[in-house]
């Protein structure tokens, strides 16, 4: 399957790994943010939550990690997503595993982050959840089955046809709604199965956060996107 540059979208989450605090954020998004001139593809980073104004100073797409319900004004200690993009925040990550919400959550989240203008990333843990969040037409659903997060075994080749079921579920639902693969991800062989087997993207972590050069492994990731480009 071939993908185009305008759809494909690669993920960076930064979780609240010790390799990122402080100002390392800051420069995990640099590197991010050079891979993504160099290859002219879009990338995003998920900073912690305390960090994503910061971040998001630097010439590069930020998600936040999680959101939440609540309205703006007389709540603490929420993730609102009216602040968010106030805050430049172009996006957000929904019910990732290590932070699943309700599903009447979901519901309510995907429509007023599109009244928004804000990306939606909706994260499933198996073909029935991504059938069922489908429906609600995010921008994207990322599947990850949750025993091979941060495993090192990538989805795309543990499991391929996980990938292949979700992406028929997410066509099925006939909208606009794109597939991203995440849970293992660690090289770029595991990125162009992953775009192989019809996903539009990566959602990746420890797999860039934990690696020793940043910058190499970024780029890694990000050749293999240019490689599935329609030529």
């Amino acid at each position: 399957m071939t993908n185009s540059a305008e759809s494909t979208l690669f993920i960076i989450n930064f979780k609240n790994y010790e390799e990122i605090s402080a100002d390392n954020s800051l420069r995990l998004a640099e590197s991010a943010s050079r891979v993504e001139k160099k290859y002219k593809i879009k990338i995003a980073v998920c900073p912690p939550q305390h960090l994503v104004s910061e971040v998001a100073k630097l010439p590069i797409t930020v998600f936040a990690q999680h959101t939440d319900t609540v309205k703006v004004g007389s709540t603490t200690g929420f993730v609102v997503p009216e602040i968010l993009k106030k805050s430049k925040v172009s996006g957000t990550l929904i019910n990732h595993s290590e932070h699943r919400i309700p599903s009447q959550d979901i519901e309510e989240l995907v429509p007023r982050l599109r009244s928004l203008g804000m990306t939606s990333v909706v994260c499933v843990k198996d073909v029935d959840e991504a059938k069922k969040y489908a429906r609600l037409n995010p921008d994207y659903i990322a599947i990850e089955p949750p025993e091979l997060i941060g495993s090192g075994k990538a989805v795309s080749k543990e499991r391929p046809e996980i990938i292949t079921n979700s992406v028929k579920a997410v066509k099925d639902a006939k909208n606009s709604t794109q597939l991203l693969c995440g849970a293992g991800i660690v090289s770029g062989d595991d990125v162009a199965k992953a775009l192989e087997l019809g996903a539009q993207g990566i959602l990746v972590a420890s797999g860039i956060v934990k690696a020793k050069d940043w910058e190499k492994i970024i780029d890694e990731f990000a050749s293999a996107f240019t490689k599935n480009r329609k030529i």
